[in-house]
């Protein structure tokens, strides 16, 4: 299993960024899915998560309404858009599989710092 997260960066405060894991190794349509994030003093956080059907999605509320998390399973490509970023949204974001139940796979995660 290979999970790759790319699209992480620098971006201002009210800015938007896209997030992106490239997964391979396994059937990815067969498995839900989430994004992770860890802030440095504020510890480890689920962000979203999807199913493997892609029919439903759940946020925390920290991000829920700016976030929206998707999934190509033609291309095993799992998405975060993020808008309206404010700096809590600082940490290194990760690429999931499975979900806060039952955790299968980490990616090596991408840094986003959000900062003016």
């Amino acid at each position: 299993v290979q999970l790759a997260e790319s699209g992480g960066g620098l971006a201002q405060p009210g800015g938007s960024l896209r997030l992106s894991c490239a997964a391979s190794g396994f059937i990815f349509g067969d498995y839900d899915m989430s994004w992770a994030r860890e802030a440095p003093g504020k510890g480890f956080e689920w962000v979203a998560a999807i199913q493997d059907s892609g029919s439903e999605m759940f946020y925390s509320d920290s991000v829920k309404g700016r976030v929206t998390i998707s999934r190509n399973d033609a291309k095993s490509t799992l998405d975060l858009k993020m808008n309206n970023l404010d700096p809590e949204d600082t940490g290194v974001y990760y690429c999931v599989k499975g979900t806060a139940g039952k955790i299968d796979n980490w990616g090596p995660g991408t840094q986003v710092t959000v900062s003016s």
